[in-house]
């Protein structure tokens, strides 16, 4: 087992390392990360980023927007910011188990006299309020789990930054985005800084793992990371997308994830669609919109259609018939 504590506050390269840990330190069992970014927002590899985002506050403060490699909401980063990252080898079963992967966290509150509880589908919680978001991705074997600690994050920033859709808000029964999220300074005892908060949870972990060694990015690591950040984490295309023409837009919202679907339907047949969403699956959605194209723009048929395929790998935890329900109304 090997950890990795970053020393750049570059968001597209740390994305980048994060990913690059992940698909191509293969000979590692467990990776642990460590990483703080300049602000920034980091939206869900199926999320609609202009729909996320309050483009003209995000640009007028130099907030970088990076889109990441797993599902989920978009989220803010500033320099108070804690991220971690746990890379395993695991079985497929335990993809999007989130819970068990937040224990170094919870340990490390506690430490400190604080009680936080693992709420909802993805959430921390200290007294009812978020301090962490986490997120997922799975491929071969391998899952990458990442949590975003809200430590003192400049709040207000937060708030005008981030949009946060109307069904969202009400499905919390709450008023804006500050009155759900408490930064985890406000609830210590003794305060202390973020590095020092992620010194103890480094020094958790290799209390856990005593055969946990540190790793340094080689020069050829460096290398290729940077071919990433440049062609995928740093480009326009990766981080915004293009979106289909459409003349029907939907959204729903389940238990499990938000979908939302922009169809362009010609002669009541689908001619593209494009789903977004902050739902977690194993596999890239944009198979199942190319399922879709050339089906009737009914119930029925799209339902046919999603059941034709295992539609569990790209939606956990949402039924076909919901997916459809989100399509078709």
């Amino acid at each position: 087992m090997i950890y990795i504590i970053s020393d750049t506050n570059e968001t597209a390269f740390n994305i980048a390392s994060e990913e690059y840990a992940f698909k191509k330190l293969l000979n590692e069992d467990m990776i642990f990360m460590l990483w703080i970014n300049k602000p920034s927002i980091i939206v869900g590899r199926h999320q609609n980023t202009i729909e996320e985002i309050n483009k003209e506050y995000v640009k007028e403060n130099n907030i970088e927007v990076v889109r990441r490699i797993s599902g989920g909401g978009a989220v803010y980063h500033d320099y108070n910011n804690l991220n971690y990252t746990i890379i395993s080898k695991e079985n497929e079963e335990k993809a999007f188990d989130f819970k068990s992967f937040s224990v170094p966290v919870i340990k490390t509150l506690e430490s400190l006299g604080v009680k936080a509880e693992f709420t909802g589908r993805n959430d921390l919680e200290i007294d009812g309020k978020k301090i962490c978001g986490n997120a997922q991705a799975y491929i071969n074997g391998r899952i990458m789990h990442h949590g975003c600690l809200l430590f003192d994050v400049d709040l207000s920033v937060l708030a005008k930054a981030l949009k946060v859709s109307k069904d969202k808000i009400e499905s919390k029964g709450v008023k804006s985005v500050r009155a759900r999220v408490t930064n985890i300074v406000e609830e210590l005892p003794e305060k202390i800084d973020v590095i020092e908060f992620r010194d103890l949870l480094l020094e958790y972990m290799k209390k856990e793992y005593p055969e946990m060694k540190e790793y340094k990015f080689s020069e050829e690591d460096i290398k290729e990371i940077n071919k990433a950040k440049e062609a995928k984490f740093g480009n326009w295309d990766w981080n915004y997308g293009k979106s289909p023409e459409y003349n029907i837009t939907r959204g729903i919202k389940f238990p499990k994830g938000k979908i939302e679907i922009y169809a362009n339907v010609i002669d009541s047949k689908i001619e593209n669609i494009k789903i977004y969403g902050d739902f977690f699956g194993i596999e890239d959605v944009a198979y199942v919109e190319e399922v879709l194209k050339g089906v009737k723009y009914e119930r029925e048929f799209v339902l046919e259609r999603l059941n034709s395929i295992n539609l569990s790998r790209y939606f956990a935890g949402i039924t076909p018939e919901e997916v459809a329900e989100a399509i078709v109304e």
